[in-house]
């Protein structure tokens, strides 16, 4: 379909397409929005390589693309994107400063759906920290936040990002509860920008 317009959504560290809000994302959109398509790419395990899909993909959805989801690490790729490319970002358990926390998991890793293995190294966080955005307040942005996220510390994105970008949802945890029933609303905010 020619008018067919597009969201990204990107998963997070270590995660797939095949992950459960990935899907609940796709078929969400497919019952409600069959107009809009759902480009889920496997991201690479690598920052420069992730920065090339990206581009990659706005350029061959310039004119279709509507906003993007992220989650966790995919939050913060989200964020670029927003930044970059000039459209609404939902973010869900962003990380904020993932090239911090990643600092404590230098060395081999294996990727559980690839099973791709690479190195973190700090040459990896500082390329991972070149998709940081300084200033998100002018962003069109919902990050919805649980504060039981065991991996991630919630109040850095609460500090992150301004009061009416923010979300915060008491208890859950990093794989964020009841994902689904926040769809309606997430899709009511990416498609009414």
């Amino acid at each position: 379909m020619k008018n067919k317009k597009a969201l990204l959504y990107l998963h997070g560290f270590l995660s797939s397409p095949q992950s459960l809000k990935a899907q609940l994302t796709i078929e969400y959109f497919k019952q409600h929005y069959p107009e809009i398509d759902v480009i889920c790419p496997q991201l690479s395990n690598t920052p420069a390589q992730i920065k090339q899909q990206l581009v990659a993909i706005e350029t061959q959805y310039k004119h279709a693309l509507i906003g993007v989801i992220g989650s966790s690490l995919g939050g913060y790729f989200a964020t670029y994107c927003a930044h970059l490319f000039n459209i609404p970002a939902v973010l869900i358990n962003p990380a904020v400063y993932p090239y911090l926390l990643l600092a404590n998991y230098l060395g081999e890793h294996t990727h559980p759906y690839t099973s791709e293995i690479f190195q973190i190294t700090d040459e990896y966080n500082q390329l991972l920290k070149s998709f940081e955005v300084a200033n998100v307040t002018n962003l069109s942005i919902k990050a919805y936040i649980q504060t039981g996220d065991e991996t991630l510390d919630y109040r850095q994105a609460c500090q992150k990002f301004s009061a009416d970008q923010v979300c915060i949802i008491e208890g859950g945890d990093h794989a964020f509860q009841n994902y689904k029933h926040y769809l309606p609303e997430i899709a009511d905010f990416l498609t009414s920008k």
